[in-house]
């Protein structure tokens, strides 16, 4: 079977207070995005020499690491736990949605792995029963379990649907090749409460984000990496209502009311525009 994971961009993103396990807690709306991963996973031959249970092979994009930390992988490992009779399988990986770029590529492998083998074997969980197992893969898992705008506090795993649709505009992301680990992101972090929160400006006209719409670690990791800083400037140059870096970056996002080309406007780094459609 086959299935293909979706990215996210977070509309607006404020961290507004460490927790005492040393995570923080957040407020974002998570808006899913058609630029997509593919899985295929098939049972796997018995005379297969491999002693793994899952053995993944990812394709286009080179992920460094070892592949056991693959949220693929921990997904199958996480299931087996529970399901011991959970056959072996082979998982292909063809990855497209960049990686450390604030998009939830990962995370959306991992949820798209859990749908896929409960579907595939027929394990009967439901959708809550995945949100409560897929959380302890990643914060944002959860959301790739539906995959539909919503609303989010906590770390990222409380999520409440939003009636939210950007049908009609053009979704421009550019990845510089700056990676951005999460872990120095939140390191510069001073969390505050916003005045305003995410999901009220997100139900006002688009218009109105720019002045209001905030993700809070545009300021440290602009500080880091002025490219970055410079690749929003240049969407707001071309004419984008709104921009915005997604997540921790570093893909930065413009929300274009009118169709636009960017051809080599960003060279060497990666570029889609894309019509959305929900």
């Amino acid at each position: 079977m086959i299935t293909f994971p979706i990215a996210k961009i977070n509309l607006g993103l404020n961290v507004v207070e460490r927790r005492p396990d040393g995570y923080h807690n957040l407020e974002t709306v998570f808006y899913p995005v058609p630029i997509c991963d593919a899985l295929e996973v098939q049972p796997m031959d018995g005379r297969f020499p491999s002693e793994a249970d899952c053995d993944l092979k990812v394709t286009n994009i080179i992920i460094e690491g070892d592949e056991r930390r693959n949220l693929v992988v921990r997904a199958y490992e996480l299931l087996k736990q529970e399901f011991p009779g959970l056959p072996r399988v082979h998982a292909h990986l063809f990855k497209q949605i960049p990686t450390q770029a604030g998009m939830g590529g990962g995370s959306s492998d991992g949820a798209a792995m859990m749908t896929l083998l409960n579907e595939m074997f027929g394990l009967g969980l439901t959708a809550s029963q995945m949100v409560e197992r897929v959380v302890k893969l990643g914060a944002d898992c959860p959301f790739f379990v539906e995959g539909r705008p919503a609303y989010a506090e906590g770390i990222g795993e409380r999520l409440e649907p939003l009636e939210l649709s950007l049908r009609g505009w053009h979704l421009a992301v550019v990845r510089p090749d700056i990676p951005v680990p999460t872990r120095e992101a939140f390191s510069l972090i001073r969390p505050a409460h916003p005045q305003k929160n995410c999901r009220t400006i997100v139900s006002q006209p688009v218009e109105t984000w720019r002045d209001e719409l905030v993700n809070d670690f545009e300021q440290s990791v602009f500080a880091l990496h002025p490219e970055i800083g410079a690749v929003k400037e240049r969407l707001y140059d071309l004419g984008a209502t709104y921009a915005a870096m997604s997540g921790s970056g570093s893909a930065v996002f413009g929300l274009f009311r009118n169709e636009k080309s960017l051809e080599g406007e960003f060279e060497g780094m990666f570029c889609r525009v894309l019509s959305l459609t929900v």
